[in-house]
């Protein structure tokens, strides 16, 4: 009788921590797709910012080719900074895990 009773707690604690496993991954999921996210909203409020800046002393006579190589360096200085937030948060999360 007791040994029935132990073996369906022991399978009720593995159900849990199946469900458990499971919701992690479904957060390490939802946490990838925010990241990506604010990656491409980052990306967007670049190219906003520098198209306002070339077209606020300019009425028609904008150069594409300047302002597109502008975009992709602020894109490459933002995507830059973020690579080193990431690691300066990963550096974080080893120094307080052990």
């Amino acid at each position: 009788q007791n040994e029935k009773e132990l073996q369906d707690v022991v399978k009720q604690q593995e159900e849990k921590m199946l469900q458990l496993i499971d919701k992690s991954g479904e957060v390490m999921r939802l946490k990838a797709e925010v990241s990506e996210l604010k990656r491409l909203l980052q990306r967007a409020e670049t190219e906003a910012k520098v198209l306002w800046e070339e077209m606020r002393g300019k009425e028609h006579q904008v150069d594409t080719a300047y302002v597109q190589e502008r975009v992709i360096l602020r894109r490459e200085v933002e995507k830059l900074r973020l690579l080193v937030m990431e690691k300066e948060n990963e550096n974080i999360r080893l120094t307080d895990k052990y």
